[in-house]
């Protein structure tokens, strides 16, 4: 059976630096395995990495366009509507861009998003239906 699980999520970016300043402002930790190239920074058991956008485009072997939306968002998870907020003023105070202000959300949780210096989009949520474990990760029913 082949494993099922998620152990990196790489960003293509316009800018390593100005994004690696701005994940490193938000509380992330970069690995010593990070350079001038390329940046990885701890998550629980996933990965984040920062990749140059066209260098991320040609390893994919695709074209580098970029639309309004490219159907991708990552999330985060928080045990209450507070930890929300405070984790979205964070971002924003960091330099994100507020694109939606936490609120109370039709499947019954509360919810905001915001966009990274590239315009990836963040969602910062509180999911009363999938709690978080002891490290964090969340859970889900089976």
């Amino acid at each position: 059976m082949v494993a099922t699980r998620i152990t990196m999520v790489t960003l293509g970016v316009a800018d390593i630096a100005k994004s690696r300043a701005f994940y490193e402002r938000l509380g992330w930790r970069a690995s010593g395995a990070s350079n001038e190239s390329v940046v990885f920074f701890h998550s629980g058991g996933t990965v984040l990495g920062l990749f140059g956008r066209e260098s991320l485009a040609e390893d994919a072997n695709v074209e580098n366009t970029q639309g309004s939306f490219d159907g991708v968002t990552l999330a985060t998870n928080y045990n209450s509507p507070e930890e929300v907020d405070a984790a979205f003023a964070h971002a924003v105070a960091c330099g994100a861009t507020p694109t939606k202000p936490p609120e109370k959300v039709f499947w019954g949780g509360y919810s905001g998003y915001y966009a990274d210096p590239d315009g990836h989009l963040w969602e910062v949520a509180h999911n009363p239906f999938m709690q978080l474990d002891a490290t964090e990760h969340m859970t889900l029913p089976e």
